[in-house]
């Protein structure tokens, strides 16, 4: 019943949704789906709430997905399991449907300014400005300072030519470097995720692109 109500109401706001009425075929849902949002309960048959989070969270191919705890647990106790297992909010029953859903949305807005401005993917790299690690196709690699700047810059607008001068005013902030500079530290990229990545526009700039 419950999981009817609350799907009902979440699809009538515009959310695709996916239910399971135990945590084992949950878990099974969310590594097949790779969804934005998983809303769990503490206590669900044959795999807890708990057990089902934590799995989620040692899941590379969904280190981006969010979980809440929707649950009538309102022991302490219970809520620092479930923060303590990774979830990013624990809300108590009963609760209004409206009101869950706004939940819902503001955890997907925090989640997506979050990622605008400290995670990008595009293709195989994969950059995180805030944890200062880029991966290509999986692998984990190191760059300099300036590098792993020029290289966020490019990857926030993808398909967008920079300019030499925007370059530089972005990752030098406006210092006396002339286009070697740039040239140099675009190279020292390519030769760690390819050169499939950075295009090089002819008396223009550079772009990065798939």
């Amino acid at each position: 019943d419950i999981l009817e109500f609350l799907s009902y109401n979440l699809r009538k706001d515009g959310f695709e949704i996916l239910t399971a009425n135990n945590g084992a075929k949950g878990l099974a849902l969310a590594k097949k789906h790779k969804p934005d949002l998983v809303i769990l309960d503490v206590m669900m048959p044959e795999m807890d709430g708990v057990e089902v989070c934590q799995r989620i969270r040692e899941l590379p191919d969904l280190d981006e997905t969010l979980v809440i705890f929707l649950t009538a647990r309102a022991e302490d106790y219970s809520e620092l399991a479930g923060f303590s297992a990774g979830a990013d909010d624990y809300i108590t029953k009963p609760i209004k449907p409206k009101l869950l859903i706004s939940r819902v949305k503001a955890i997907l807005r925090r989640k997506n300014r979050k990622k605008a401005v400290n995670n990008i993917k595009v293709g195989g790299i994969r950059i995180d400005k805030e944890k200062h690690t880029i991966s290509c196709n999986g692998e984990l690699f190191s760059l300099a300072k300036k590098e792993f700047k020029l290289l966020f810059y490019l990857m926030t607008v993808p398909g967008k030519v920079f300019t030499r001068q925007e370059i530089i005013s972005e990752v030098w902030k406006d210092a006396i470097v002339g286009d070697r500079t740039i040239d140099v530290h675009i190279r020292k990229i390519r030769e760690k995720i390819g050169d499939d990545y950075i295009k090089t526009v002819k008396g223009v700039g550079y772009k990065f692109d798939i």
